[in-house]
């Protein structure tokens, strides 16, 4: 099976002409473009961390001081609901949110938590003519592999994470 993590350069590219059309579509959508709302998509889409919502809004008040994290969740939502962003790990304890919307799959270190996009390309075609599994339809799919990153494995952290869930 051929597993590989998406390239700095191709995710900077997607996220480029993501961003270039964000209005058009907002637009289209009969959703307000507010700088509010641009500078959420922004750093999202610059964001290779799959961030929580207070690291945008962190990032997002620098430049608008008077947002509110509350204003950054309901656009997250937002965003969500209108297909241009996806919450990620959602079985988790907190909302991680990933402004790349086309079908990709996530590796996660079960120590620190961090997230990287990884393709699987034999796994999309497998599923690809496949309507239902069962009572369900499919509509999509998304893998999360637990592993555990270079950094953590180096710090001496060892294979007992794997499979169970450590608090952070």
């Amino acid at each position: 099976m051929n597993l590989h993590l998406v390239s700095e350069g191709r995710r900077a590219g997607y996220a480029a002409t993501r961003l270039k059309d964000f209005a058009a579509r907002c637009r289209r959508g009969g959703l307000a473009v507010t700088p509010q709302r641009l500078a959420i998509i922004r750093a999202l889409l610059e964001s290779r961390e799959h961030p929580r919502a207070d690291a945008i809004f962190a990032k997002v008040r620098k430049l608008h001081p008077h947002i509110s994290l509350a204003t950054v969740h309901r656009t997250l939502e937002t965003l969500c609901e209108i297909g241009e962003a996806r919450k990620v790990t959602m079985l988790h304890d907190s909302a991680r949110y990933d402004g790349n919307v086309m079908p990709h799959h996530h590796v996660v270190c079960v120590k620190c938590r961090r997230i990287r996009d990884i393709e699987i390309p034999e796994l999309d075609r497998a599923l690809a003519g496949h309507a239902g599994l069962g009572e369900f339809r499919l509509v999509g799919s998304s893998l999360e592999v637990l592993a555990l990153c270079d950094k953590c494995r180096k710090k001496g952290a060892s294979a007992r994470y794997l499979g169970s869930r450590q608090p952070d």
